[in-house]
């Protein structure tokens, strides 16, 4: 048996290649144009010598190149290695050499450092420039140019026989416990990841549109919107870098059906000045990810905008989707809902065992279909991370009676102050209640007595005021004494990743 994640771009522009597939400002591309540009790029990669199995890396932010490198690399089985579009030099060179990569597609904007960081690796031999205006053909020395490629080959017609345990897609950690790892993702994690996401979560309909401002190159992005949406026939509206006015101008040009987004930017699109100004009224669906959503900014944009925001959960590792709040029960503010049909959960303890009861607390480990092969060349990694079958994910939980999983923090990011556990995730929930606070982060410090100390790392709304004595007593009154924070800092904007997830390790320096 065969399969190739090709399959949900394949069969949408064979079934309607006139509909629109995707729009990026006032250009669009229809299902079957977007399909003959994929077959040619696999015809060029093969023109340049590639084989089936090698890997081919995309530094390209939301733009309809990405969509087409992606699904190319898959005509030509040619695995595809999304990195992030802000890499410096030396982080495209590890990533480049880590995942045997032999090829590179860039924006041109991005050219400079991905320029920079090819040139320190032997084993990359391909460096590929996609451009804003697909009628240049002109490459740097030593590029190629992605469009000239694309126009000099004919189509290949037919999709490989890749089998459903071959790699796909090698997406990146994003390091936050040493060097970035590869998560080794096969083309029937993606494939059934996308049409359950797409088929029954949701469920997706071809006249649905989704603004796809998360990156790409990430895989929320690139399941729930991307590969969701072809799958599904629907439209797809990319916005290369979220900002509140352009996300609700265009879901409001677009009558756009779907948002998905992490909590920093739904708190953006609720906070923003002249939200009122824009009519949202044609959203059927939000879903957040990639970061706890505050309860508070939940109930707040469910009201305002007559939607109800869905919540789930997922890493890299596991495709990503791997609980939700149903459409079929009602949701649970709070909770990341859930397991997906075929995923099982299971809590563990410190000392590794399963732990069973309401409201008992534990790892995450997940096993099911969505799970990775595991990490690209780290066998000792992946002996520890995956066990039995069961992947372990670093984040804590508790289980209700009803079986819905509430996260209550990252592993790495709990708090040892005196001896208490302390989770950031039940101080961020009340620091969300505070008046003007719209960015919350709460980190431990170092402390000679109690070993961590308790911080809040607050971001205020415009004209909004608040002083850390009056925040701390805030706290005081919601917080047992050995949780709330006896250090308050206010910055204009915390530190924020590719997808706005708040990066804690900025804001501990590390």
């Amino acid at each position: 048996m065969s399969l190739n994640l090709a399959t949900v771009l394949r069969e949408s522009a064979q079934r309607t290649p006139e509909k629109t597939a995707i729009i990026v400002g006032e250009a669009s591309l229809n299902y079957g144009t977007l399909h003959a540009y994929v077959q040619r790029f696999a015809a060029g990669l093969q023109s340049l010598g590639l084989k089936p199995g090698q890997h081919v890396a995309l530094m390209l932010p939301n733009v309809p190149q990405f969509t087409i490198a992606y699904f190319g690399g898959h005509y030509a089985a040619t695995p595809i290695v999304p990195l992030n579009v802000l890499l410096t030099a030396p982080e495209v060179a590890y990533h480049l050499d880590d995942s045997d990569a032999v090829a590179l597609v860039v924006w041109e904007g991005f050219y400079e450092q991905a320029r920079a960081g090819f040139d320190r690796v032997d084993g990359c031999k391909h460096l590929i420039v996609a451009k804003a205006n697909p009628a240049d053909m002109d490459a740097p020395e030593g590029a190629l140019n992605m469009s000239k490629l694309i126009a000099s080959n004919e189509p290949v017609t037919d999709l490989p026989p890749t089998m459903p345990d071959d790699t796909a897609v090698i997406l990146y950690t994003s390091g936050t416990t040493g060097r970035p790892k590869g998560a080794e993702l096969t083309h029937f994690n993606l494939f059934y990841n996308a049409d359950y996401t797409g088929m029954r979560l949701l469920p997706l309909q071809a006249d649905d549109t989704a603004l796809a401002t998360l990156p790409l190159f990430h895989s929320f992005g690139q399941t729930v919107i991307q590969n969701a949406f072809l799958r599904a026939g629907g439209t797809i509206v990319l916005l290369p870098r979220f900002d509140a006015a352009a996300a609700m101008g265009l879901m409001q040009k677009h009558g756009v059906t779907l948002f998905a987004g992490v909590p920093t930017m739904y708190f953006a699109m609720l906070n923003h000045p002249e939200a009122d100004q824009y009519d949202l009224g044609s959203l059927r669906y939000s879903v957040s990810g990639g970061a706890a959503m505050p309860v508070e900014v939940m109930k707040a944009f469910d009201e305002k905008y007559n939607v109800s925001i869905l919540e789930g959960y997922g890493l890299s590792e596991t495709s990503p989707v791997a609980s939700f709040n149903v459409l079929d029960r009602p949701k649970k503010p709070g909770s990341i809902g859930l397991p997906i049909r075929g995923v099982e959960f299971q809590l563990r303890d410190n000392d590794g065992n399963f732990v069973q009861g309401d409201d008992v607390t534990g790892e995450i480990c997940i096993k099911g279909h969505n799970v990775m092969k595991g990490y690209y060349q780290r066998p000792e990694v992946n002996a520890e991370t995956i066990v039995d079958g069961w992947f372990s994910t670093g984040d804590i939980a508790r289980r209700d009676a009803d079986g819905f999983y509430f996260i209550v923090d990252r592993k790495k990011d709990m708090i040892i102050r005196g001896g208490f556990n302390v989770y950031p995730r039940e101080i961020e929930e009340v620091l969300y209640g505070y008046p003007g606070v719209v960015e919350a982060a709460v980190i431990g410090v170092p402390h000679e007595s109690h070993g961590e100390e308790v911080k809040a790392v607050l971001a205020l709304g415009a004209g909004q005021e608040a002083t850390a004595e009056e925040v701390i007593a805030y706290c005081k009154q919601h917080l047992a004494a050995y949780k709330y924070p006896r250090i308050v800092e206010f910055i204009d904007s915390l530190p924020k990743g590719p997808t706005g997830k708040i990066l804690k390790r900025e804001l501990r320096g590390g």
